[in-house]
């Protein structure tokens, strides 16, 4: 399953996807990684959730991305869970490309039986409504 964690910047995406990896990890499920473009959440996470610094490897786009993913998946089969924080920052996605991006990950997660969760930087409204996607948006506080 797909599950794209909208909001604008500083809206808490990082911090609900963090508190998602974390209660997973101590519930005991499953392998976790959480894909982030630095590594300033190691802290954050609990010590057993493998987070993964996407800038060391030279991503650039959205094939180099999906490929990426892929690779991770194909090392280790026994993931549960993805959590991709922040990779808008070093790949386009927008809402001319947000299709493609959520049909791979599909593709992936179906294949791999993994869940994973996107966290991006827009709106409920730029998510086109064929995606199969579960959508938790995040709003700024007033």
């Amino acid at each position: 399953m797909i599950y794209l964690v909208l909001g604008p910047s500083g809206s808490g995406k990082t911090k609900w996807l963090i508190d998602q990896a974390n209660d997973e990890k101590g519930k005991g499920n499953e392998n976790i990684v959480f894909v982030d473009s630095d590594n300033d959440q190691i802290y954050s996470l609990d010590h057993s959730v493998r987070l993964i610094d996407a800038s060391d490897f030279f991503i650039n786009s959205i094939e180099s991305f999906r490929g990426f993913i892929a690779g991770i998946l194909a090392r280790d089969y026994d993931i549960g869970k993805i959590y991709i924080d922040g990779i808008y920052d070093i790949v386009d996605i927008n809402k001319d490309n947000i299709e493609e991006i959520s049909q791979d990950l599909k593709k992936l997660s179906d294949e791999c039986n993994v869940d994973i969760y996107l966290g991006l930087d827009c709106k409920a409204s730029d998510i086109p409504e064929s995606l199969e996607a579960e959508v938790h948006e995040t709003k700024l506080l007033d």
